[in-house]
């Protein structure tokens, strides 16, 4: 049952408005002036506000602001008897949702009402899933190598300079180059993630850089590629040590001049690219075997950020199995399993070749199969 916030002086308004939403399931809470209604929607949570414009102590458009100023994201709904489409256009400047007049007629308002509460599903949804995604995306651990890697990307992200990002797989390169966008100053423009090892050589061109109608026999379309799809944002280059010696001319001259020309065709296009690259190669090896170009090598590691193996930093791996826990527990919808301390120093002895995913797919298979906690045991059968 969606919750609503009533702020108006006129206690015959507020009690006429309460009971027509109460009649159409809403809870209502009411307030007689701006001051108690700031009051009110700071110590709970309301789905919806509707406030008058004109009140004593704190007006409506005083109180807009304050809700605004302390991030009270519940949409607000404003009314006036002395209403102009001036007042109107300076409400929703202000952040309102909407602006009805008075005397309120029913209809109208029972619309304005359903469209704010559906954008308030819509806000919480999305902070769900922003919640969710920081979630995916964080750097568990106090390492001194861990601490190096946070500096790093701390002191890099803000800037525009590419990155290589190395280490072993599963060691979380992805992690680095997820937490570097967050904080950069593209967050919010494109993250475009190319796996260069998934894509066959024979399509990596067109994948990168897109292709017109009639290029070849299955270009039936006019592709985009990853590149323009990026254009103004970030692209991650996974895995760019399998990538093909002419892809590799083609990235070179991207990050050379700029711009870029679609497969089958002889037209530049101007794009805005910031790179990060990531790799489980020594590059520096598959330079002098022939299989990366070098130029391209120093284009790409301006900052280079190697991420180490987990048997170099086991001192993460309690405060990384409580995150897992927490994270698979939470997303299998049953409460935090706890792992015996016996049982997670027995971790600390192993290799983990498959690094922080090795580590998660075992976290995750003992909570499934153990019982109420996780015993040695546990870790000896399961594990």
């Amino acid at each position: 049952m969606a919750k609503l916030l009533i702020i108006d002086d006129e206690r015959s308004i507020r009690n006429t408005m309460k009971d027509i939403l109460e009649f159409e399931k809403y809870k209502v809470v009411l307030a007689e002036n701006g001051r108690e209604g700031l009051d009110l929607a700071l110590s709970q949570s309301f789905d919806l506000i509707l406030s008058d414009i004109k009140m004593p102590e704190m007006d409506g458009m005083e109180l807009l602001t304050q809700l605004k100023k302390n991030e009270i994201d519940a949409p607000v709904v404003m009314i006036s008897g002395h209403g102009t489409i001036d007042l109107a256009v300076e409400c929703i400047k202000k952040g309102a949702f909407d602006f009805v007049q008075k005397p309120v007629d029913l209809q109208r308002l029972l619309i304005s009402v359903r469209n704010a509460l559906d954008k308030s599903v819509l806000v919480n949804e999305t902070k769900v899933l922003r919640k969710k995604i920081s979630g995916q995306y964080q750097m568990i651990g106090n390492s001194p190598a861990i601490l190096h890697v946070r500096e790093l990307i701390d002191k890099v992200a803000p800037t525009e300079a590419r990155v290589m990002i190395t280490g072993e797989n599963g060691t979380g390169k992805e992690v680095v180059a997820r937490l570097l966008f967050q904080q950069s100053n593209r967050a919010n423009a494109p993250f475009v993630e190319v796996n260069c090892a998934a894509i066959p050589s024979e399509l990596i061109e067109s994948e990168l850089f897109g292709h017109e109608k009639g290029a070849f026999t299955s270009a039936i379309k006019q592709r985009i590629g990853k590149f323009e799809q990026a254009d103004g944002g970030t692209i991650f280059l996974d895995e760019i040590g399998d990538m093909s010696l002419s892809a590799q001319t083609k990235v070179l001259r991207v990050l050379q001049e700029n711009e870029l020309t679609r497969v089958g065709s002889d037209k530049s296009i101007k794009v805005n690219v910031r790179v990060f690259a990531a790799t489980n190669k020594n590059i520096k090896e598959e330079i002098e075997k022939g299989n990366f170009r070098e130029d391209l090598y120093h284009r790409l590691n301006v900052i280079p950020i190697h991420v180490p193996p987990l048997r170099e930093r086991k001192e993460d791996i309690p405060p990384l199995v409580e995150h897992f826990a927490s994270l698979i527990c939470s997303e299998q919808g049953i409460p935090v399993k706890p792992f015996d301390k016996e049982a997670v120093d027995l971790f600390k002895r192993y290799n983990w070749t498959g690094n922080i995913r090795e580590l998660r797919n075992v976290v995750e298979r003992l909570i499934i199969l153990s019982g109420k906690s996780v015993t040695v045991k546990d870790v000896e059968r399961f594990a």
